[in-house]
């Protein structure tokens, strides 16, 4: 299995930003084949190192992952976040 995990930080961290971020990250659960679960957080301490959101997603192997990544569905997703988001982290791992 590979864990695909990103961390979100908003330019501006605001109920609408927040929202728009949280509705498009949890509309693709469902809507790529190769992802398998999907789950996301939002932080709640909001210390000076903290993000403000964390995406979860498993898939069963490397070419799923990479399937998810050009996916229409994901793409106008990828879009939103280059635009509310200052900055993400991400990692990609085996299990």
């Amino acid at each position: 299995m590979v864990k695909h995990i990103v961390m979100f930080k908003l330019k501006e961290k605001n109920s609408e930003t927040m929202n728009q971020l949280l509705t498009a990250l949890e509309g693709l659960d469902g809507a790529v084949e190769t992802l398998r679960w999907l789950e996301v957080g939002t932080d709640f301490k909001s210390s000076e190192r903290s993000y403000d959101v964390v995406l979860t997603t498993h898939f069963d192997d490397r070419e799923g992952l990479q399937v998810y990544a050009g996916h229409p569905n994901h793409l106008p997703v990828l879009a939103l976040v280059r635009e509310l988001c200052s900055n993400t982290i991400v990692v990609d791992y085996e299990v």
